[in-house]
């Protein structure tokens, strides 16, 4: 099953607000995800853990003939999902876990997509394994997950900011957005699933976290509602917190370029075929 806390509940509600903010960051990253899934024939496509539906979206729009799926556990990401989806008649979007979905009849994906939405599985193998047995045989996968954190500056100059000792020292391999960071255990968990012709392009790409006149002060917000940082500042108080801000603020300030204010960040794009 996948780990909810990160999507629902109030955590939920605040990625569901951001969710503008949040695909602009991960534009080039769609951009390669949707050519990827362009050199390929498809008549039914599954969106893993598809969050507000960018990529669903696009797919249905691109393919009209084709039937697309979205699946997500968060209720709150699926209403902007819908609400951004509702004229298409050939895509619909399901709350549900993907290590937990059973296709219906006539709709066992050629084609899983999944825009860093396969990293949070409490039991990888086992979802993967599953996740390919609901799959029509032969099935396209192609998913995009962040490199190890080491190779993600943008993780590195926000870690800069905060006090010794603070921000996430989590175990590597647990769910959560660097799961998959190193790329011999991703290829072990989809070869151990069943999944065959696994391959993986590093893809290194500008986050663009704020643009327009207000470029710094936009970044700095957005990160102290997304992602580690956000937590670490949130539980300071006093001169520390106003520290810390101080310190985030100087990163966003050195990272301010005409285009906005951009991290760096690394990710893989994975593909691989169903069994069969």
């Amino acid at each position: 099953m996948t780990n909810q806390f990160e999507w629902t509940g109030q955590v939920g509600n605040v990625w569901a607000a951001e969710w503008q903010r949040t695909d602009r960051s991960f534009t080039p990253v769609t951009h390669r995800l949707l050519e990827a899934a362009r050199s390929q024939d498809f008549a039914q496509a599954l969106d893993i853990g598809c969050g507000a539906g960018e990529l669903a979206v696009s797919l249905a729009v691109e393919a009209p003939s084709a039937r697309v799926i979205g699946v997500d556990v968060s209720d709150e990401l699926l209403a902007i999902a819908r609400e951004r989806g509702d004229a298409l008649p050939n895509l619909r979007f399901e709350l549900c876990d993907a290590a937990a979905w059973s296709s219906g009849e006539g709709e066992r994906p050629d084609l899983l997509v999944s825009r860093h939405g396969v990293m949070f599985f409490d039991d990888p193998v086992a979802a993967f394994a599953h996740i390919a047995g609901e799959a029509a045989p032969g099935a396209n996968l192609i998913f995009s997950c962040f490199r190890e954190r080491g190779e993600n500056a943008w993780v590195r100059e926000l870690a800069s900011a905060l006090p010794p000792g603070e921000g996430p020292k989590p175990d590597p391999n647990a769910p959560g957005p660097f799961a998959f960071g190193n790329r011999d255990r991703v290829a072990g968990i989809l070869a151990d699933a069943g999944w065959r012709e696994i391959d993986f392009e590093p893809i290194d790409y500008p986050m663009l976290a704020g643009e327009g006149p207000g470029a710094v002060d936009e970044a700095l917000s957005y990160f102290l509602r997304i992602g580690p940082a956000a937590r670490a500042v949130a539980s300071l108080e006093g001169k520390q917190r106003e520290d810390a801000l101080a310190g985030m603020r100087n990163v966003m300030e050195r990272n301010l370029s005409d285009t906005g204010v951009t991290l760096p960040a690394a990710c893989w794009i994975v593909t691989a075929c169903a069994p069969g």
